[in-house]
């Protein structure tokens, strides 16, 4: 007598092809990827996921769960946006997960038909910056940060080393490397926000 099917475990599978979609990108993951790595045929993927776009969307939702950026309760804008770049470039180059960040990485690119996709990707880079432009501007309440300040410039900036770490890592550079990127964008903070003369 045949032994009773495994149990289907959704938490399990939807690590699983989050692993698998940051690893490899959306357009480098096939439906035969995702049934293979995750041990289910194509029938119980599409029944307990929908398709492979939802899949990876719940999958996305999970990696910002779990490894999203966020700029905690450190007091002060400037030690706030560090320690999200700290903390990032650590996560980045864990040796336990892929290198980088899935939501620059997943779909920077690719055909017209995947283009709610990159869509929702560019979404999510932009709520980064927004997040860094609010709390600049609660700086500027709080009197760590000009008031003069370009706040928008300044989150454009470090939204863009965030995005840079992220290709650094998954082109090999190890943490030390990016602690140095870091150190360089934090001596600009003074030039950025107004107190000191530009370069």
């Amino acid at each position: 007598m045949a032994g009773r099917p495994r149990e289907f475990d959704r938490d399990l599978a939807l690590n699983q092809a989050m692993r698998l979609f940051w690893e490899r990108g959306y357009e480098g993951t096939s439906v035969n990827d995702l049934t293979e790595a995750l041990g289910v045929g194509k029938p119980s993927l599409y029944a307990a996921f929908g398709s492979k776009e939802q899949l990876f969307y719940e999958a996305l939702d999970l990696y910002v769960r779990t490894y999203g950026p966020t700029l905690g309760d450190v007091p002060t804008a400037r030690g706030a946006i560090e320690s999200l770049l700290r903390s990032n470039a650590e996560t980045y180059t864990d040796p336990n997960i892929p290198s980088g960040c899935m939501i620059v990485l997943a779909a920077a690119v690719g055909p017209p038909q995947n283009a709610e996709v990159r869509a929702h990707l560019a979404m999510l880079r932009n709520a980064s910056t927004g997040s860094f432009a609010a709390r600049i501007r609660k700086g500027m309440i709080d009197g760590d940060v000009p008031r003069g300040a370009d706040a928008d410039a300044m989150a454009q900036f470090y939204t863009t080393v965030l995005n840079g770490l992220a290709l650094q890592a998954r082109d090999g550079a190890g943490g030390a490397a990016l602690e140095r990127v870091i150190d360089g964008a934090m001596a600009a903070w003074d030039v950025l926000a107004g107190t000191s003369p530009r370069l």
